[in-house]
């Protein structure tokens, strides 16, 4: 919508704009040579504006744009020898696309020389210093105009590029927090149980009552984890450094490790402690995994403000097994967080060192609503100097308009005109402009009321219609009442200010002029108002797209730990339980049991992995309900169409789920697409997919790019398939995958 609203407010502006000279042309003369030359300049002067500087996406810095801008200049400037009145609002649109084109500091000295140049054009044909100072502020203000109405709604697509951008962002951040949870968690859990198991299955029939505890403790351990699928998909985690270090004592000890565990720190906040609580779990879990150690010690310390942990074992891990995984990154990661430090080290002597340490106390967390906040409020800046200073120059060329006719106005006339621009300045900027006030019927009508009495009781008390700005009536209707009402009040004040111009005895040029006039200053008002609220509430949307991107990520994250290891750990549990029963009575049986055990854990631990890493069977109907989400989340119209696939074979839905997964992140990552269309077709022979979209040249430039293309195309193959990517004869690109089933 707000890209709509743009085009219709920029056509209509420049069509006033180029329909004003072409009127002071007829008044000048209207020979056919004049008539034909005058709109060949108009109507070129248009396209290029609209076709090349203001059109979204154009690559305002090449060398057709710097072609066009010279084409502008000499349209700009050379009729002026031939039509010197009726060409002088036309400068504004060479400055405006001035500061489209030029770079940095020059666009800026050309807006300057253009606005001075028309001032010495205007020189030898105006009667006073008022006037002067108009022609010099026109250009200033319509190029501004220009250059706004022009910027904006690609300020507009970019942040709706950037919602897709953010959304993704946040979820690969989910994904990444997901898989450390998982690995600090459950990979703790499992890799105990597992060791724990071993053990168990050594002491039945020798050792039964030491069996009985082990087992006790496995089924705590399975408890706690299927807690822990829980806590890791809700984010409501906060693990207890007391009972992390009785767990370790009791694994080390089952190990075979002598353990000396000294020190313990009460006040802590749930953050450090969680933090070291995890560190102590990393740091057990990789000495249980990587390392031979006989002697472990532990050692918790306050330092002031600072809380330490030190693991220490004699079993040094190799080079290779220490940079194994990702758990001490995480762990950095987490310690880092709170403002912490972790360290480890590998000392000549075998020991392995495990040293963190964490402020009691850690700052507040930021909020994630901060991240990625740095870019929308310069857009919405942008757009607020911007209208500020149009607003503001509107009223200064309406003061010079009312010293333009000082012998009508007198000293006190003048005096009135610039209180009532000042006035009516202020109640725009002030209130009109502002969306987020929220005004009464009572209010709305008290402001309107003000902004009209500065307008017309100048006009009608001395006679001059040229007094004020009545477009901001106009403009201040539509975005103050009720959208049917406020059109209906902008198209009657534009109207009647045509009566006014009649009323005091102007001619029809003029009238001409005044309606066009209010009408261009009313959409201006309106559209940059508009399209500022418009910035601000996509950078407000972007969060909310963003967290519901992220819980839809949860929810399939917890289907998945349901799925895959909720199973696994009621195995565990139940089959612990039964073992205990058969403990005594039938050892075998017991130790079968006890294996069955151990089977599950261990694939429990690959689950864990697999999930972490995405590595998981995929779902074509999630996948299919995923990217419909994503898209429309990025505001790209989606349409799908998917044949009955539930009898196709797993490793083709499979395959077909990643071609789709891999083709709408490449669509989201590099294309600027706006449709997008999913079909899957399904025969006895054959099955295709099809993933087309509108971004054509993005996506083209960037989909040979990477290796996912690649991968996708090694995987269809396996299967005897093809896959195709490339633009099509309707300027769309396509990505096409055809598996045989026969």
């Amino acid at each position: 919508m707000s890209r709509r609203l743009a085009y219709v407010v920029i056509s209509i502006v420049f069509a006033n704009y180029l329909g004003n000279a072409f009127f002071y042309v007829l008044q000048a003369g209207t020979t056919p040579v004049r008539i034909v030359a005058s709109l060949a300049c108009l109507l070129t002067i248009g396209y290029l504006q609209l076709r090349v500087f203001s059109r979204p996406g154009a690559d305002l810095r090449s060398a057709q744009a710097h072609l066009a801008l010279g084409a502008m200049a000499l349209l700009v400037f050379v009729p002026v020898l031939f039509f010197p009145n009726a060409w002088s609002g036309m400068p504004g649109f060479f400055a405006g696309s001035a500061l489209l084109v030029l770079p940095g500091r020059v666009r800026w000295l050309v807006f300057g020389a253009v606005a001075v140049t028309n001032g010495f054009i205007k020189y030898v044909h105006v009667a006073n210093v008022a006037e002067l100072v108009y022609y010099v502020l026109t250009p200033v203000v319509s190029g501004l105009v220009v250059y706004g109405l022009s910027r904006l709604p690609s300020l507009v697509r970019q942040l709706e590029t950037a919602r897709s951008e953010l959304a993704e962002l946040a979820v690969s951040q989910e994904r990444l927090r997901f898989a450390r949870d998982l690995h600090d968690l459950l990979g703790f859990s499992l890799s105990a149980i597992t060791l724990k198991v071993e053990l168990a299955r050594k002491l039945v029939g020798e050792h039964t009552e030491r069996a009985l505890r082990e087992l006790a403790e496995i089924l705590g351990i399975a408890r706690e984890a299927l807690t822990d699928v829980r806590a890791v998909a809700s984010s409501y985690r906060e693990l207890s450094l007391s009972d992390e270090i009785e767990s370790a004592r009791s694994v080390l000890a089952a190990a075979g490790v002598a353990t000396t565990i000294e020190g313990e720190c009460a006040e802590l906040s749930p953050r450090s402690r969680t933090v070291l609580a995890t560190v102590l779990r990393e740091g057990v879990t990789n000495l249980l995994r990587h390392s031979d150690a006989t002697r472990c010690s532990i050692t918790i310390s306050c330092d002031g403000q600072l809380v330490s942990i030190d693991i220490t074992n004699d079993g040094a891990p190799s080079e290779a097994a220490a940079d194994r995984g990702s758990g001490l990154t995480n762990l950095a990661a987490r310690t880092t967080a709170v403002g912490g430090s972790l360290h480890a080290q590998a000392s000549p002597d075998g020991t392995y060192r495990l040293h963190a340490e964490v402020p009691a106390t850690p700052a507040p967390e930021e909020p994630a609503s901060e991240l990625g906040a740095a870019g929308p409020p310069i857009a919405t800046q942008f757009a607020q100097v911007l209208l500020t200073t149009v607003v503001i120059g509107y009223g200064l060329m309406a003061t010079t308009l009312a010293f333009h006719d000082y012998s009508l106005l007198g000293p006190l006339g003048i005096a009135v005109a610039a209180v009532s621009v000042a006035g009516m300045v202020a109640l725009v900027l002030g209130i009109v402009s502002r969306p987020h006030l929220q005004l009464t019927p009572v209010q709305t009508a008290a402001v309107l009321a003000g902004v009209a009495i500065c307008v017309y009781a100048p006009q009608f008390v001395y006679g001059s219609p040229f007094i004020g700005v009545p477009g901001f009536v106009a403009g201040s209707a539509a975005l103050l009442l009720p959208r049917a009402a406020g059109w209906v009040g902008f198209i009657a004040v534009v109207a009647g200010q045509g009566v006014v111009f009649g009323v005091l005895g102007q001619g029809p040029v003029y009238i001409a002029w005044g309606v066009m006039a209010t009408m261009n200053h009313g959409l201006v008002l309106y559209a940059l108002s508009r399209l500022r609220s418009m910035v601000t509430e996509l950078h407000e949307a972007r969060e909310e797209l963003a967290t519901a991107a992220v819980t839809q990520e949860r929810l399939r994250f917890a289907r998945d730990l349901h799925d895959l290891l909720g199973y696994s750990l009621s195995a565990i549990t139940l089959k612990s339980e039964l073992t205990h029963r058969l403990l005594t009575i039938d050892p075998g049986r017991a130790r079968q049991e006890l294996t069955e055990v151990l089977d599950i854990s261990r694939q429990a631990l690959a689950d864990v992995r697999s999930v972490a890493l995405s590595y998981r069977e995929l779902s074509l109907n999630e996948e299919t309900q995923s990217a419909q989400a994503l898209l429309c989340a990025a505001d790209i119209e989606v349409t799908v169409r998917i044949d009955a696939c539930d009898e196709l074979p797993t490793d083709v839905r499979v395959t077909l789920a990643t071609v789709l997964r891999e083709g709408v992140t490449n669509l989201l990552r590099h294309s600027k697409a706006e449709r997008c269309e999913i079909v899957l077709s399904s025969s006895p022979q054959l099955v295709t997919m099809d993933i087309i979209n509108d971004g054509l040249a993005a996506t083209d430039r960037n989909s040979r790019n990477g290796s996912g293309i690649g991968n996708l195309t090694t995987r269809v193959c396996a299967l005897g398939g093809s896959l195709d990517a490339g633009p099509t004869s309707e300027r769309t690109f396509r990505l096409h995958a055809e598996i045989p089933l026969a």
